[in-house]
């Protein structure tokens, strides 16, 4: 079995060993302490078969372990385990050097994603368009200044100028995402609607929500070269 299978495989027990209400209850009740098994019961309301049950299920699946007291040698205690529940996420990616996001024109959407990613994120990052405007869209810098984050108006790039080999590129529109069918192929799409469409600060603004939350869902799955090393 190869790794990424096996990860799939253990992610998926996880994720049965929390399919169930009470279960993912004891979860929550053990994030931000410990507790023995008596404890747990009578904060739930659950008998204490049941609660024998989902115990050996969340053991099973490496989710809690159990301690012995160091003042009642009788009592046990139940710890959450919480690297298990961090291989919920899914993998890093591979060959991530850096980050490109396309869009059609670059006046937009790609230019908000790559601003956002050297905000939060750092790291190298780029934008580009398939067919490159002249400038970046006024309502584009407008948000952009709104949020603290700064775009040039006049840096607009061809794909072909700009991704190298080793690029994670990221197609920010679909019409990007559906053109690149050659040698610049996009691995990620992100389906955000297009601002310039409706032209108003209400649209810009939803572009921008989407794509920050967008960039702080990757970010964690994307390694940079100095993290690799």
């Amino acid at each position: 079995m190869n790794d990424d299978a096996s990860s799939l495989q253990v992610r998926a027990r996880i994720h049965a060993a929390l399919g169930d209400p009470a279960r993912l209850a004891i979860v929550d009740a053990l994030t931000l302490g410990d507790a023995s098994p008596s404890e747990i019961g009578h904060g739930l309301g659950m008998p204490t078969n049941l609660v024998a049950h989902h115990l050996k299920v969340l053991q099973d699946a490496g989710l809690i372990v159990r301690t012995r007291s160091e003042g009642d040698r009788r009592r046990t205690y139940l710890r959450l385990q919480p690297d298990v529940l961090a291989l919920l996420a899914p993998p890093p990616l591979a060959g991530a050097d850096r980050v490109v996001f396309v869009c059609t024109h670059n006046s937009a959407r790609s230019q908000l994603a790559a601003a956002l990613w050297r905000e939060r994120v750092g790291g190298p990052v780029a934008s580009a368009g398939t067919k490159p405007a002249a400038w970046v869209h006024p309502r584009a810098v407008k948000v952009a200044h709104r949020h603290g984050l700064t775009l040039d108006p006049t840096g607009t790039a061809h794909v072909t100028d700009v991704v190298h080999d080793g690029d994670l590129v990221i197609a920010v529109c679909d019409n990007a995402h559906e053109d690149l069918t050659g040698g610049v192929r996009p691995r990620l799409h992100w389906s955000v609607p297009d601002p310039v469409r409706l032209d108003t600060d209400a649209a810009f603004e939803a572009a921008y929500t989407d794509l920050s939350g967008r960039v702080d869902r990757l970010a964690p799955a994307v390694a940079h070269p100095s993290d690799r090393d």
